[in-house]
């Protein structure tokens, strides 16, 4: 019964996360290596999709690793439409962010 009340909370984490990592992947690479975080932002939500719990924590850290990438282009942005992905990445980024207590207790296991 409970693995049936996680399902879509996963899946709705996996498919957030997808979408952050897609957005996030094309954007020029910086201090904080925005590529390569998203695409293991990317392998960690399809593991998710798969099945594999493990994944949250996985994501929760990638898209905490992704935030200081995507951020100043999001505030400080000179506008058009890398500051509209970069926003929209950031809106995708907040489930993985309250997954955080989630991932605490699947990273202990």
């Amino acid at each position: 019964m409970r693995r049936q009340r996680e399902q879509p909370r996963e899946c709705w984490l996996a498919l957030s996360g997808l979408v952050s990592a897609g957005l996030a992947l094309p954007l020029a690479p910086s201090a904080w290596h925005g590529p390569e975080v998203a695409a293991i932002l990317a392998v960690a939500a399809i593991s998710l999709l798969a099945g594999q719990r493990w994944a949250v924590a996985v994501i929760v850290l990638a898209e905490l690793c992704l935030l200081p990438t995507v951020w100043p282009r999001a505030v400080l942005g000179t506008g058009g439409s890398p500051r509209l992905i970069a926003l929209v990445t950031l809106m995708a980024i907040i489930p993985g962010v309250l997954a955080m207590p989630e991932a605490a207790v699947r990273w202990r296991r």
